[in-house]
């Protein structure tokens, strides 16, 4: 694990109707707390469509990042893009759904991916980044990051090794996941059939729509 981060409210006009925001994670140096609602330390303020038990960890992979710096034209900090787990070596959008990860003392199961909202557009805008068409553009990328339950709660830090416990028998990565969402809509009944995604997915799970820009 690169970097564990955590994150507080801020308020301004890119926050949306919600009007405050935890997106902008730090790095910590000491060991955090997994708790089933997430890390300790870190704040949620939108609670209908970032918030519960499967929203629990966000992750996202440093060659992503790095990544996006390439395209940006500036690098992309360990946290900027909301993650609480920042982690290096790993293909975390080709991890499958249900798969289970010993992180420290927790673990965590992939449950869902990360779709953009405009808070995230907001917020690329506000610190510097080209954020046109930031949400079509981050779709398009197709490496979205998953969102992780906690199945065990522990203690994460800086440095702990991601090891795999469980991988389920079907392919349907967090890449898969995310194309079926947004680009993809026909690959959906695949989706939908692996017990372990997350009830706020198939719920919303609706008509395909042209992403926001």
């Amino acid at each position: 694990m690169l970097s564990v981060n955590v994150g507080r409210p801020e308020t301004g006009p890119w926050t949306g109707r919600v009007g405050r925001s935890a997106i902008r994670k730090q790095p910590v140096d000491a060991p955090v707390r997994v708790l089933r609602a997430g890390l300790a330390g870190d704040s949620v303020c939108d609670q209908k469509y970032h918030g519960g038990l499967d929203n629990a960890v966000y992750v996202y992979a440093r060659e992503d990042l790095d990544r996006w710096g390439r395209a940006l034209g500036r690098p992309v900090p360990d946290g900027h893009f909301g993650e609480n787990l920042t982690t290096v070596g790993i293909d975390v959008n080709a991890a499958l759904v249900g798969e289970r990860w010993r992180v420290g003392t927790a673990l965590l199961e992939v449950a869902k991916v990360r779709t953009p909202c405009r808070v995230f557009a907001g917020f690329m805008g506000l610190t510097g980044y080209d954020d046109t068409a930031w949400v079509k553009r981050f779709t398009a990328e197709g490496r979205p990051g998953p969102y992780l339950r906690v199945l065990e709660e522990g203690v994460v830090a800086m440095g702990d090794p991601v090891a795999v416990e469980h991988r389920p028998d079907h392919d349907v990565t967090v890449a898969m996941v995310f194309r079926a969402l947004t680009t993809e809509r026909h690959l959906l009944p695949r989706v939908l059939e692996v017990p372990e995604l997350s009830d706020t997915v198939r719920r919303r799970s609706g008509p395909a729509q042209a992403p926001v820009s």
